[in-house]
């Protein structure tokens, strides 16, 4: 994935195309001249030249020599954590969104067809006024369950129930079988912190002094707002804080969990009980609509058998105060303005910085993105997404998968051996581009007017039970991790395959205006980076089919790990906030493909060149425009409060190191830029780390 996201729940999807009324049809014939607009102008280079600080050489800062000006210029939205290239495209995105789903309630769609769904579910989540006027009422059903529990058979019992609709705990999920990667198997993995991460209950700081006091608070205010005195919903408030940190205590730390080997464990019903006594494993599996008797996967063992310890050695009260915090925050967005104002206070203002929320109608597209995003995402790609995208996509694609089996051949460091089993694993790479072949089914999906709290439950329950029921089927290999509106990209190991969603193939990632050297570097670079995830540390453990096994020799494993510790020192060593410095071995996956993407990207680059010499333009070389074209769009800000939770939970290095980072190792930025020892930006050849 090129970039972290955040999404409310998972991804669902298909909607039969609504006919739209004239205005409407008027609004698409508009947007569809802009997009003409967009990709068509006249850029010469595909440079923004605006953005870059002529006071900064490249060879000093590439990346505010790029961007530096903007840097300068440019503030974040008071509703913003984080702005950019990626959040610019989001915001199109979202727009987008908006005037598709808003043109549905004039097309008088059928009564349980996909558009009814996207309209009535986005204009119940829009109506705070029904929303406040319902009260707890929509929620009342879930905690008198809760209130309900008399033992631990029976919180078991709740704990599989509320799967997919409430943050639990331990979390069950349907993935390939790495062992088997034809079939779906269930998995346990941990979850349920309010906090953004272990590293937030358990690191000192005033930074995580203050997100844990903000915490308590937040905590506090549901309590009270649910119906707690306010005595009482302090006392409540650091109980579950209290269980929350012990949970965190014993996760796994992030860069932990990223590691295939250490994740799959799979346990007989006899070997999860032996690792996790005392607790009702099969009342729970029944609750979570999973067979009986089936082998699961457990993602961190010591954290089920730990898990399965507080279950029985703390207060069943307390696990149902737990819980109740769950509910209610989980649903904040659509309960009362109170709760709603509680929840932005907290999960916006303390944890991200902003200063004012949202556009309502901004967090409806995200909901609806989440609950039937296919739905949307059929008609975002028949206005927005020519076949010409998709073929240009397809040419590229093919020349950075030449490059990078080229590149195999005459890696130094890598035997003959390794090189085959490479060549075969690239070779089986699935790609796919813009959107689906097969649009998701929700004819079982129910979205009723006016329910919106009803709609989120029903929506994260349907999607949950679609993956759990899969269990033991065959995989389908057609499915999709994002929507076509989705501003991103991702490799799938155990499916060994590379998407590109329609969203981000616009300026300036891909611009079909733009020179080739811009294009190789900014949408050549995401391509190679995707591939290069099958080649990272934690894609190189599984094989073509998806598959953990070992296809390398020890010699040549040795020599990967060599490269990739200097890359963990070299990440760790950058500093985003004072006394905040990146976690290298949490980056390491993202960085590798960084580095290589752009690597390989060039190589492509000159290969389509056909030999011949690139030229000049806008007073650039090819050469420079390919180095500025991948730094652009890296182009970031972002809050501190963001800036930490990012360190502490994302996989992605922040932009400015992302641009700068890769190509300090790069050839041809030294190349382009002819640095020389001296400049900030110098590294010795012998010195640049060279991957794929």
């Amino acid at each position: 994935m090129i970039h972290g996201t955040f999404r409310l729940t998972l991804v669902a999807a298909a909607l039969a195309c609504a006919t739209l009324s004239p205005s409407h049809a008027q609004d698409a014939v508009r947007s569809t001249k802009t997009v003409k607009t967009i990709t068509t102008m006249k850029l010469g280079s595909g440079i923004d030249r605006s953005g870059m600080d002529k006071s900064v050489r490249p060879q000093d800062d590439l990346y505010l020599a790029m961007n530096g000006t903007w840097v300068k210029n440019t503030q974040i939205p008071p509703d913003k954590a984080i702005w950019g290239a990626f959040i610019d495209l989001r915001e199109l995105s979202d727009k987008r969104v908006r005037e598709i789903v808003e043109g549905l309630q004039s097309a008088n769609p059928a009564p349980g067809s996909n558009a009814q769904k996207v309209n009535d579910y986005f204009r119940a989540f829009l109506d705070e006024a029904a929303i406040d006027k319902a009260g707890l009422a929509p929620v009342e059903a879930s905690l008198k369950d809760l209130d309900s529990v008399q033992d631990a058979a029976m919180l078991a019992g709740l704990l599989g129930h509320w799967q997919g609709v409430v943050a639990m705990p331990l979390q069950v999920g349907a993935n390939p079988d790495l062992a088997d990667p034809g079939v779906y198997i269930a998995d346990f993995r941990q979850g349920g912190l309010g906090l953004p991460d272990r590293d937030y209950y358990l690191k000192d700081g005033e930074r995580f002094t203050k997100a844990r006091a903000a915490y308590a608070t937040y905590l506090a205010q549901l309590f009270a707002l649910s119906g707690d005195p306010e005595a009482d919903a302090a006392a409540h408030a650091t109980q579950v804080l209290a269980l929350e940190t012990r949970l965190a205590t014993a996760q796994w730390a992030r860069e932990q969990t990223r590691d295939p080997r250490l994740a799959h464990n799979p346990k007989t019903p006899a070997e999860l009980e032996a690792l996790a006594p005392g607790f009702d494993w099969n009342t729970f599996e029944a609750q979570a609509q999973l067979q009986p008797g089936k082998v699961i996967v457990v993602r961190q063992p010591s954290y089920v058998a730990a898990f399965a310890g507080l279950v029985k050695s703390e207060p069943l009260e307390t696990w149902k105060l737990y819980l109740k915090a769950r509910r209610l925050d989980g649903a904040a967005q659509v309960l009362p303005k109170a709760f709603r104002d509680a929840s932005f206070q907290f999960r916006d203002v303390a944890l991200t910085g902003v200063s004012e929320q949202q556009p309502r109608w901004q967090l409806g597209v995200a909901q609806t993105n989440g609950a039937l995003g296919e739905a949307v995402g059929q008609l975002y790609v028949a206005r927005y997404f020519p076949p010409a995208y998709r073929a240009r996509m397809q040419a590229l694609v093919a020349n950075l998968m030449q490059a990078y089996s080229t590149s195999i051949d005459g890696l130094a460091w890598m035997s003959p051996s390794t090189k085959r089993e490479a060549h075969a694993k690239l070779a089986k790479y699935g790609v796919k581009i813009g959107y689906p072949d097969t649009w998701r089914d929700y004819a079982a999906l129910e979205i009723r007017p006016g329910d919106a709290l009803g709609n989120a439950d029903r929506a994260d329950a349907f999607e949950y039970r679609r993956q759990v029921v899969r269990v033991g089927a065959k995989v389908d290999r057609g499915e999709w991790g994002m929507t076509p509106q989705t501003v991103n990209a991702y490799y799938s190991g155990n499916k060994n395959e590379i998407v590109f969603p329609a969203a981000i193939l616009q300026p300036p990632f891909f611009n079909v205006a733009a020179d080739d050297a811009t294009n190789y570097g900014a949408i050549g670079a995401v391509i190679g980076h995707e591939i290069s995830h099958g080649f990272d540390d934690k894609g190189s453990q599984l094989d073509g089919d998806g598959r953990l096994r070992n296809w390398w020799t020890d010699d040549d494993r040795k020599a990967f790990d060599e490269i990739t510790g200097r890359l963990v020192a070299q990440y760790s060593a950058y500093e985003p906030l004072d006394g905040q410095h990146l976690n290298g071995k949490l980056t390491l996956g993202e960085n590798i493909a960084d580095l290589s993407g752009l690597q390989i990207a060039y190589k492509a680059w000159k290969m389509s060149l056909g030999g011949k010499k690139a030229p000049v333009i806008d007073g650039l070389t090819g050469e420079q425009r390919f180095v500025y074209g991948f730094a652009q769009v890296w182009r970031t800000k972002i809050r501190d409060e963001e800036q930490l939770k990012r360190i502490a939970t994302d996989p992605h290095s922040p932009g400015r190191f992302r641009a700068d980072g890769a190509t300090i190792n790069a050839d041809v930025f030294h190349d382009a830029f002819h640095t020389k020892p001296g400049d900030r930006m110098w590294k010795a050849p012998q010195d640049r780390l060279r991957l794929w």
